[in-house]
């Protein structure tokens, strides 16, 4: 049999103890991020709408620009705003383009999933065999050079940043060899590039990690008890070993999806990809401050969904570990 214990149930006080925890560290993070996002443009020194319309810009224009974003109000009045707003997809509106905010991200933020999650699947299709590969094959101690070259090809893969990964690949299959799109948005074969500067070394980390949990899985006694039972080894690595080790693999699953979509900053930018990598880029640079606010929001409440629901996938797949917290 395996380790993990299946929950008999979603009620009792356990789990209503569990999902009010969470729930509510959910909120104040989401409080704490809400409030991070309007002090972005209080912070700021000297005047914004000056800063954002230039120093030539007429003084009735940023007059007119002030008091339309409200920074004319009470530090608190323009809280209570802008909190009341978000509940309404109120997230102001561009200092530039003169657009709802709101309809910019609405517009970018698919080619940014766009490029995310065949990432993240990218990842999880080949960490999860290869690490449970290198696993069974090094067992043990054995093919000792077969684990070094693992373990040196992983680590060199995950510490090449994003950007220059993307960088190379544009520069040797679509610059020299002319196989995909330098940049932009062209079909199916523009999405081949980002997607793999963005796995690349996402999927080395999370090799690595899921090679370590299986070794200490194969140790366990249901392990030896699996195999006197001579069951066929595909099950005892698929069935028994692989789901006792997804524990740390989901975890650090989750926490690799919220850096691949920041890390889409940088690979948008290189690719020209029309997302919200490479327009929070352009907002910060010409100092749009309300599009930088909700680009901002919006990273951070994908960062806190994907978190809640590792916690969430965690609890049902272990609750020995999660269930019992004080």
């Amino acid at each position: 049999m395996t380790a993990v214990l299946a929950p008999t149930g979603l009620r009792g006080g356990p789990w209503l103890s569990f999902a009010v925890r969470r729930l509510g560290r959910f909120a104040v993070s989401l409080w704490v991020l809400v409030t991070t996002a309007f002090l972005m443009i209080q912070l700021i020194p000297g005047d914004p709408v000056r800063a954002a319309l230039g120093l030539t810009a007429p003084v009735e224009l940023v007059n007119a620009r002030r008091a339309a974003l409200g920074l004319d109000d009470p530090l608190w009045l323009q809280y209570v705003h802008y909190f009341g707003g978000l509940f309404t997809g109120d997230f102001g509106t561009s200092m530039t383009s003169g657009q709802p905010v709101a309809e910019v991200i609405g517009d970018r933020l698919p080619a940014t999933l766009q490029l995310a999650l065949p990432a993240f699947a990218v990842v999880i299709a080949v960490a999860l065999p290869l690490g449970v590969l290198f696993a069974v094959l090094t067992r043990g101690g054995r093919r000792r050079g077969g684990e070094l070259a693992f373990t040196s090809t992983t680590v060199l893969l995950a510490a090449i940043p994003e950007f220059l990964v993307a960088v190379a690949l544009v520069a040797f299959f679509a610059v020299r060899l002319g196989w995909f799109p330098v940049a932009g948005s062209e079909g199916a074969g523009s999405l081949v590039l980002p997607v793999i500067a963005l796995a690349l070394g996402p999927a080395s980390v999370l090799a690595r990690i899921v090679r370590v949990e299986t070794l200490s899985v194969l140790g366990n006694d249901f392990i030896r008890t699996a195999r006197a039972k001579r069951l066929p080894a595909r099950l005892v690595y698929l069935r028994h070993a692989l789901p006792n080790a997804l524990t740390a693999t989901l975890t650090m699953g989750g926490l690799m999806l919220t850096g691949m979509v920041a890390g889409t900053v940088l690979v948008e930018n290189v690719f020209a990809w029309p997302g919200l990598g490479s327009t929070i880029a352009q907002s910060i640079l010409q100092k749009d401050y309300p599009l930088v606010q909700g680009i901002v929001l919006v990273y951070g409440i994908g960062v806190l969904l994907v978190n809640l629901t590792v916690d969430v996938l965690l609890a049902v797949l272990d609750p020995r570990s999660t269930i019992r917290e004080s």
